[in-house]
């Protein structure tokens, strides 16, 4: 038994960090592009459409912020910065950016949903200490 553990122990740490990065990369960003997906009508991600407005006017009321700020801010990193980590693109950044939204989601819109937004942010606070793996457009600039 304990050889079998050894052997286990020994294949997780020949995973590739590039790997588990980009797992992490797609994971969290299909969470906030299909988040944003829902907020607009078609391709316009610059007009919040009424279901988000009456949404952030009602529901989430965010706070310091005009609801139809808010929900423009919002629709428009879940557009953009989920693609930004697909792409691998100024990826430390994209995954702040997001990681700041899932603060502002866990204290002020739904609370009592921590363990999912910890594993958000779990993902979230990898990328932005490791970086992107070198299966990136980051890793490829860096190189140049």
């Amino acid at each position: 038994m304990k050889n079998l553990i050894a052997s286990l122990i020994r294949l997780f740490e020949r995973t590739p960090y590039w790997l588990v990065a980009l797992l992490g990369r797609f994971a969290i960003a299909a969470v906030f592009w299909k988040s944003g997906r829902t907020k607009v009508d078609g391709w316009n991600i610059f007009t919040v459409n009424d279901k988000t407005a009456f949404l952030f006017q009602e529901e989430y009321k965010v706070p310091l912020l005009p609801p139809e700020l808010s929900a423009l801010m919002a629709q428009i990193a879940e557009h953009v910065l989920p693609v930004l980590l697909i792409l691998g693109l100024a990826t430390r950044f994209s995954a702040l950016g997001l990681l700041a939204m899932t603060a502002v989601i866990q204290f002020f819109v739904y609370p009592n949903a921590y363990a999912l937004h910890a594993s958000w942010a779990a993902i979230l606070l990898m990328l932005i200490k490791f970086g992107p793996g070198m299966v990136s457009l980051d890793h490829w600039l860096s190189r140049r």
